[in-house]
């Protein structure tokens, strides 16, 4: 078992702002905006009923829900697809039963928990469990209509041209959308990794580290993942 972390959701360049964490360190998972021409009608940002502003003119936004939380509006299954070369590739090497994991930068604001960094911060706000091999582009254009089903509802398979060089599906029983953040930056600044980041990933957590896919081998996304079960956000922080 291995687990990848990816950066995911709204930024301060699409669609300009940032999804919050709220003091109990619950948050709003903001999507970024749909680049892409669409087959047919994909949900716009007013859809959403968020609670966050967002920029003049985004209103009637279409959204790119990806990766796609059942627990999400417009949502139906736990899928993730990519056409970015850096994300694909580690990406389309995971296995049944490894795990996607997704992190977001989140605005903290004054009134934040005391394991979140000033200002912003980044965080994980949900994974997958792989309920099969994660598949190359090519690979899901082979599949009959039956296997292909599940991915439906997917950004990428929703865009006139099909581009996603992986797909990925969740295993519903193993598969969450947080209900509360789990920090990956220290709590004094969001642009410095904590211990889940330097002493658990690949990663050396230097320059912008929350731009990058981050690859955790069996033990460490054992160790990631409790934190969650666990409660305990102080594990996250070296010197704890």
């Amino acid at each position: 078992m291995r687990s990848i972390a990816i950066n995911v959701a709204a930024n301060t360049n699409e669609p300009g702002v940032r999804g919050p964490l709220y003091p109990d360190g619950s948050f709003e998972y903001i999507p970024i905006p749909e680049s892409e021409p669409t087959s047919g009608d994909v949900p716009t940002y007013a859809d959403l009923s968020l609670d966050t502003d967002l920029p003049d003119g985004y209103a009637d936004t279409p959204v790119h829900l990806d990766p796609e939380f059942p627990e999400y509006p417009h949502c139906e299954r736990y899928t993730y697809g990519d056409e970015h070369g850096v994300k694909a590739g580690p990406l389309s090497e995971l296995a049944a039963g490894d795990y996607l994991l997704f992190y977001a930068t989140l605005s903290t604001g004054t009134d934040r928990p005391d394991w979140a960094a000033p200002e912003w911060g980044a965080f994980l706000v949900g994974h997958f469990r792989l309920a099969r091999d994660a598949l190359t582009g090519e690979a899901y254009r082979d599949l009959p209509p039956a296997d292909r089903a599940p991915f439906a509802n997917n950004a990428h398979v929703n865009r006139e041209q099909f581009d996603a060089r992986v797909l990925v599906l969740g295993d519903p029983g193993g598969s969450a959308l947080y209900d509360t953040a789990v920090p990956l930056s220290t709590r004094t600044a969001g642009s410095d990794p904590n211990r889940l980041v330097t002493g658990l990933s690949a990663d050396s957590g230097k320059g912008p580290w929350w731009r990058r896919p981050l690859r955790f081998d069996a033990d460490a996304t054992r160790e990631v993942l409790s934190v969650r079960e666990t409660g305990d956000y102080d594990s996250c922080f070296d010197g704890t």
